[in-house]
C-alpha cells in the first residue's frame, strides 16, 4: 500500500500529511537522515524576508531594568502598538506586519517572558508589573497609540486601557481569556494544561523548556501535526538548534503557521509567565470586569472560536456568554465574532488586517 492512498487525518490537507509522513520517515532512514537534516537546518521562514522588505527592523529600549525587544515599520501613519499571545513573539504578527506597516507606524513588541527581551533576575510575572513597563516605554517610544493584543497580550492591552488612558487612542482585543483566566475559572480551561507544565518546568528548573514542553504534551503534537511527531519534533529542534546557535527555532515541516510560530515562540519563553497564571498571581489586583467598566476609549472586542471539549474544559479563551458580558461592560464597545481558530492574526491574516482597519482608521 502506498502512503498516498491513505486518508489524512481529519484536521490536514492531503499536502500537509503527505509532507509530514515523508518527512517522518524519512527522518527515521539512515539513508535520508542527511538530507531531511539539511532541509530542517537551513530553513528560513519565508516571512522573514517580506517583514524586512515592509522596511521592519528590530531594536531594543531599556525600560525600568528591561531590555524590551521589538520591530519597528516605516512611519506611514498613526503608531500602532502589537500585542502577540502568550506562549509567541513578535514575529507572530509576520503574516499581517506588511499590510499592517502601510497604513501605521507599527511597533511589535516582545513583552517580558517572551522573546528576546530580558528582565532583571526576580522580575514579577504580573500584569501590573509588566503593564507599567509597556506603558513607560510607550510614553518614550510610541506616545498615544492604536493598541491590539492577542490572548494574553489581549489582557495587557486592557490593562492599559484601563489604567493609562493618555496612552490607548483605541483599542482591539483580539481573543482574550476575560473572566476565563482569572484564577477561579482559570483550572477548567485547556491553556491551564500548558500553564500547569509551565509550573512544573520551574518548579523543576528545567533547562530546556522546549524540549520539556514537547515531551509533556505529546498529544498535542499528535493532534496538531501528526501522530507521533513530537519524538521528530525534538529530534529536529537538536538539529536546528545545532545548525542556527542562539536562533529561534523555525521547523519547516509543522503543517500549519500557528503551530510553527507556537514552537519558535516557546523556544525563548520563560515559563514563569505560564505559571504566574497557573497559580492565579499574573492576575493579582487586575479584576477584569472592573477594568473593562473603566476603560474609556473605543474598543473592538473580537471573539474566536468558543468550543468545550467533552469534559467541560473550555476549549476557547471565553465562552459565549464571557464574550457578551465583556462586551455589555464596555463604554464604547464594539463586540465582533468570527470563525477562526485562537490566533486570528495568523488562521485569518486578511480578515484580521481588515477588521483592524476598518475600526482604527475609519
Amino acid at each position: 500500500m502506498n502512503i498516498s492512498d491513505v486518508a489524512p487525518p481529519h484536521h490536514l490537507s492531503r499536502r500537509q500529511w503527505l509532507g509530514a509522513t515523508v518527512g517522518a520517515l524519512a527522518l527515521v532512514s539512515v539513508g535520508g537522515l542527511a538530507v531531511v537534516n539539511h532541509q530542517i537546518d537551513s530553513y528560513v521562514d519565508p516571512w522573514q524576508e517580506k517583514v524586512a522588505a515592509a522596511g521592519f527592523l528590530q531594536k531594543t529600549a531599556l525600560v525600568n531594568g528591561v531590555n524590551l525587544s521589538y520591530a519597528e515599520g516605516p512611519d506611514h501613519g498613526p503608531a500602532l502598538v502589537l500585542l502577540h499571545a502568550q506562549h509567541m513573539d513578535w514575529f507572530s504578527y509576520s503574516r499581517v506586519l506588511p499590510a499592517l506597516s502601510r497604513s501605521f507606524h507599527v511597533f511589535d513588541i516582545d513583552y517580558p517572558g517572551h522573546g528576546a527581551t530580558t528582565v532583571p533576575e526576580g522580575y514579577a510575572m504580573t500584569v501590573r508589573r509588566i503593564g507599567t513597563d509597556l506603558a513607560d516605554f510607550m510614553t518614550a517610544t510610541t506616545g498615544p497609540a492604536f493598541v491590539t493584543g492577542n490572548s494574553s497580550g489581549g489582557l495587557l492591552t486592557t490593562w492599559l486601557a484601563a489604567n493609562r488612558p493618555d496612552l490607548v487612542r483605541a483599542a482591539m482585543l483580539e481573543d482574550p481569556p476575560l473572566f476565563s483566566s482569572e484564577a477561579d475559572r482559570i483550572a477548567g480551561t485547556i491553556a491551564d494544561r500548558s500553564f500547569a507544565t509551565c509550573a512544573d518546568a520551574v518548579a523543576q528548573d528545567v533547562d530546556d523548556f522546549l524540549l520539556f514542553w514537547i515531551d509533556s504534551n505529546s498529544t498535542f503534537f499528535d493532534k496538531h501535526a501528526f501522530k507521533g511527531s513530537a519524538k521528530v519534533l525534538t529530534a529536529a529542534v537538536k538539529s536546528y538548534r545545532g545548525a542556527n546557535p542562539g536562533e529561534p527555532v523555525e521547523i519547516r515541516f509543522l503543517p500549519d503557521d500557528t503551530t510553527r510560530l507556537f514552537v519558535r515562540g516557546m523556544d525563548q519563553f520563560d515559563p514563569r509567565f505560564g505559571a504566574a497564571f497557573h497559580d492565579g498571581t499574573w492576575n493579582a489586583g487586575f479584576d477584569h470586569a472592573q477594568a473593562l467598566r473603566t476603560i474609556t476609549c473605543p474598543v473592538l472586542l473580537l471573539q474566536a472560536e468558543t468550543s468545550t471539549l467533552a469534559d467541560g474544559t473550555l476549549n476557547g479563551a471565553m465562552t459565549t456568554q464571557d464574550g457578551q458580558r465583556a462586551a455589555s461592560l464596555l463604554t464604547h464597545g464594539t463586540y465582533r465574532t468570527i470563525d477562526a481558530t485562537h490566533v486570528v492574526h495568523l488562521d485569518q491574516p486578511s480578515a484580521f488586517t481588515q477588521l483592524l482597519e476598518d475600526f482604527f482608521v475609519s
